[in-house]
């Protein structure tokens, strides 16, 4: 694949599988495709359903400037706060020359950096680890131990994370999730899912008090394994933070494309 290409499918992964995810959440959300915007937006507290991001592939200075000045209104009309995802090979080099300018011009503050990856690297084999046992995600308790691991690992209210998550019926049969169990405490959690014609890995977390022991490696390849086996996939794709980033090519996940997440300034 080019950079463009998977710049392409990275963007597109997040299109499609949050498109999912949202609708799950609330079968009213906002999940306009309008032109050279995505709007994924639940508006609930979970500030992760609420994502906005640009399509349009070689995209030029004046247009990508267009289109946050658009994306920033529409995140202003909404109740809860979310994200702007801007993935950088999109755009062409005038426009990433400009970029920073623009999102400022536009009321948008920068808040952290991504990165997008992808490899053919399934199936791959069920992992083991000493101080872990592995479980999917199954009833409404997992589901909560899996959402408050997410607040956890980003430092969210409780709360938060539980709104976007509890009472998913989707993430208890078609996602694959799992949490990893040290004795009877969730310490990490990873989920896949196919997203057109890919394994796409998201929501991986570690409670911050578990962290750099591998759990978050060893339960992201437990969601890869098992979605690989009952979905027969080759190909896998991600977004990574930067707490993740140094994981995921162990695991055989080449990076691409650059990722900016983007909030309404204060």
């Amino acid at each position: 694949m080019t950079g463009l290409t998977e710049s392409i499918e990275s963007a597109e992964q997040l299109a499609v599988g949050w498109r999912a995810m949202v609708l799950d959440r609330d079968a009213d959300a906002d999940v306009r495709d309008l032109p050279g915007i995505a709007v994924r937006w639940a508006d609930c507290r979970f500030s992760f359903y609420n994502c906005i991001t640009l399509t349009e592939p070689g995209a030029g200075a004046d247009l990508v400037a267009q289109r946050l000045g658009q994306a920033a209104d529409i995140m202003r009309g909404k109740k809860h706060p979310g994200f702007l995802w801007l993935f950088e090979g999109l755009l062409d080099d005038e426009a990433r020359a400009a970029l920073a300018t623009a999102a400022d011009q536009a009321g948008l503050q920068y808040a952290f950096p991504g990165r997008g990856m992808a490899g053919d690297l399934l199936p791959v084999p069920d992992p083991v680890h000493p101080d872990l046992t592995f479980v999917r995600v199954r009833t409404d308790e997992h589901l909560r131990s899996y959402a408050d691991l997410q607040s956890r690992a980003y430092g969210f209210p409780l709360e938060e994370g539980r709104d976007g998550l509890v009472g998913s019926a989707h993430w208890k049969s078609e996602v694959y999730a799992y949490l990893g169990m040290r004795g009877d405490v969730p310490v990490a959690c990873a989920a896949t899912v196919e997203v057109q014609g890919r394994l796409f890995v998201a929501f991986v977390a570690t409670d911050p008090q578990w962290q750099r022991r591998g759990y978050g490696e060893a339960v992201t390849r437990k969601a890869l394994h098992e979605g690989a086996r009952a979905t027969g996939l080759t190909r896998a794709t991600l977004h990574a933070t930067v707490a993740g980033a140094p994981v995921y090519p162990r695991i055989g996940f080449t990076p691409n494309t650059p990722i900016h997440f983007y909030i309404l300034k204060e």
